[in-house]
């Protein structure tokens, strides 16, 4: 398969099949560069045709909580005391900038996904209700 830009379904395919091929080749030879560029061609391909929407943030922190067994108890240094970690994950309150940033540095978290703006409980109530 000639490298070349990815523009069709069908090349998109060949490519697939061609990193499959490729999967286990020996570190730094020729044929694991080609292996890289393949994937970088794919991966393009794929963000450009597949995109993945972020998440929504109270969604996310609780995939993450779930995902590391942390608890809500273990969020309070992040975002304040228990009712403010449950108001925040109940979606009565909103993340606060302070918040997002603590939470984003301990845990490690992207703050580009919790800044998104998310609905709290009364507006998907008030939107029901309409």
């Amino acid at each position: 398969m000639e490298l070349r830009p990815i523009r069709t379904k069908k090349d998109y395919q060949a490519a697939l099949a061609e990193i499959e091929r490729l999967w286990d080749v020996p570190a730094k030879s020729a044929e694991a560069d080609r292996l890289d560029v393949l994937t970088l061609l794919v991966e393009q391909y794929e963000r450009q045709h597949f995109p993945i929407a972020d998440p929504d943030p109270i969604d996310f922190l609780g995939h993450v909580m779930e995902s590391r067994g942390l608890t809500r108890k273990e969020l309070e240094p992040c975002i304040g005391p228990r009712g403010r970690v449950s108001d925040i994950m109940n979606r009565t309150r909103p993340l606060t900038l302070e918040m997002i940033r603590r939470l984003s540095e301990s845990l490690k978290l992207p703050a580009e996904v919790l800044i998104r703006p998310y609905r709290l409980r009364r507006e998907v109530e008030d939107l029901a209700a309409a």
